[in-house]
């Protein structure tokens, strides 16, 4: 009798913890979805994540992603870039490897950063001692105005680029396979 008892509580307990499991609520979808870019260029993977935001009627460089501040290059998480062979991205050589993408934005020029700590959420821990490599690129008005942010890995015969477009921004990173 008492191991029929011990049973029917055993099964009652692991259909209550099923009830609560299920009742509990599942958190919305991101307003800004993870994206990938990645491409193979000489033997070389790489590969971008970086969460999109949407411009939606805010004014973006200079509002909501201020000036002269580090930015996350995207939303949610840090952007991290993966480089499976060192790569000279305008002129400047960074060693294969794993980084988190940041960028200082300016009207005219962005610094871009690739900083050695991962896993981060947003710039708040950013953490300048940890750069492995810095350097400025200047900054175009586009004709078209993107309503999305993107980072795109662009191959054309005899060129390479990462090109980060939103609103009517955009910057152009020339690169090279070492």
């Amino acid at each position: 009798m008492k191991k029929y008892i011990q049973s029917i509580l055993v099964i009652a307990l692991c259909l209550v913890s099923y009830s609560i499991a299920q009742a509990q609520e599942v958190p919305n979808p991101r307003v800004s979805p993870t994206m990938i870019s990645a491409t193979t260029v000489d033997g070389a993977y790489i590969k971008v994540v970086y969460g999109m935001p949407f411009k939606k009627q805010r004014e973006v460089f200079g509002g909501l992603v201020p000036y002269s501040e580090v930015w996350r290059t995207g939303a949610n998480e840090a952007t991290e870039i993966t480089l499976t062979k060192d790569v000279s991205f305008n002129g400047v050589d960074v060693a294969a490897g794993h980084y988190s993408l940041f960028t200082i934005p300016t009207e005219n020029e962005w610094t871009i950063i690739f900083n050695k700590d991962l896993g981060m959420w947003g710039a708040f821990n950013y953490k300048a001692e940890n750069d492995a490599v810095r350097f400025t690129v200047p900054s175009e008005t586009l004709t078209d105005e993107w309503e999305a942010f993107r980072i795109l890995l662009v191959t054309e015969e005899g060129s390479n680029s990462l090109q980060m477009k939103w609103d009517k921004t955009g910057v152009t990173i020339p690169f090279v396979v070492k």
